[in-house]
């Protein structure tokens, strides 16, 4: 703040808003249920204003940081960006900073980042991965401060897990599938003994019995999270099953793999095969021929959800258990569009 240039008061940024001093108080705290256009109409007026809360004087009347811990898996895999991305956006809402930490996967380094936000007085802690798959919590005797696990799920059920749900992106694939008017149906995906493979097909399986339909174990394939397994396993499908009309891939990377080898082989995405993928990795499906439909995780939302969350547990709500976030299908051309309706359900030709 320039030489004798007088600080603007919350009374003064309350006033700007049109809202009382408390509600002012709650929404540049992040704390107490506003409604979004309140806090945003507040935040709005402190910028107009150039108010500065009082960093130092605010922890000591509440006794918080407003510090939060982010100990990721991989900082920089393509998972962990969205989520990040809405963490902080949350957080950042409420005024509070975070300090991300990079534990590569390696207990150790977690052990050491987290004795250092601990020492460092956060009020919580978000914990990101980039598996679905149960993993030890990160203590096993009680934290000073709340945790939350995002995009990655803690062994512990006492912990509150927040997670994508697969399930509902394989139900979504094949109803989209259906819709357009395929019946003979593969999946292509990565390793089974990732959890969110195993939803994806359950999901997708279920679906398809509630159609009528099945998918035989034969015509599904379960390989590397790669496009050159998606092209080795989409020929071996064509050779064996050449009557297959629709498949559903794991992933982007597998799915490219998949359209690349029907294009070699003379099969026309989507007049003769549908292809749905998985991620919507905009670098993949934006550029594939045809442009590829996939299932988004929803990752930034996902990242945004598990920070309310903290911020509710730190004021002191206890929230424990797992919650699924519904996904969304970003639909382009490789799905092929619905079918007309006809009498019976028979498919039109030609």
């Amino acid at each position: 703040m320039p030489d004798g240039q007088r600080a603007v008061t919350i009374t003064e940024v309350a006033t700007r808003a049109g809202v009382s001093i408390s509600t002012a108080s709650k929404a540049l705290n992040g704390r107490g249920q506003l409604r979004d256009e309140t806090r945003e109409r507040v935040f709005a007026a402190a910028n107009e204003l150039g108010y500065q809360p009082n960093a130092l004087a605010r922890s000591l009347v509440q006794r918080r940081s407003f510090t939060v811990g982010l100990l990721s898996t991989e900082s920089a895999d393509r998972f962990n960006i969205p989520l990040h991305m809405g963490i902080e956006n949350a957080l950042g809402a409420g005024r509070v900073s975070v300090f991300l930490c990079d534990g590569r996967a390696d207990p150790l380094r977690e052990r050491f980042y987290l004795d250092s936000l601990l020492s460092r007085r956060v009020d919580g802690i978000v914990v990101t991965g980039v598996r679905t798959d149960a993993r030890p919590p990160l203590s096993t005797v009680p934290l000073p401060v709340p945790v939350v696990y995002a995009y990655s799920r803690s062994a512990d059920p006492n912990d509150l897990s927040v997670l994508p749900d697969d399930e509902h992106g394989g139900r979504l694939a094949a109803e989209h599938l259906l819709s357009a008017g395929w019946r003979t149906f593969a999946h292509i995906t990565g390793p089974m003994d990732f959890a969110a493979a195993r939803d994806r097909l359950a999901g997708f399986r279920a679906t398809l019995a509630d159609a009528g339909l099945e998918l035989p174990d034969r015509r599904v394939y379960s390989g590397p999270w790669r496009e050159s397994f998606g092209r080795d396993a989409a020929a071996d499908l064509l050779d064996r099953h050449p009557e297959v009309d629709a498949v559903f891939c794991g992933s982007d990377q597998v799915a490219r793999g998949v359209l690349d080898t029907l294009r070699e082989r003379g099969r026309r995405v989507p007049e003769e095969v549908g292809v749905v993928g998985f991620d919507n990795w905009g670098v993949l499906t934006e550029d594939s021929r045809p442009p590829l439909t996939s299932v988004d995780m929803n990752l930034q939302e996902l990242g945004e959800l598990a920070a309310r969350r903290l911020l509710s547990m730190i004021e002191g709500h206890r929230e424990s258990g797992l919650i699924r976030h519904p996904c969304r299908l970003e639909v382009r051309a490789s799905g092929g569009a619905p079918a007309p309706h006809v009498p019976g359900g028979i498919r039109p030709v030609g």
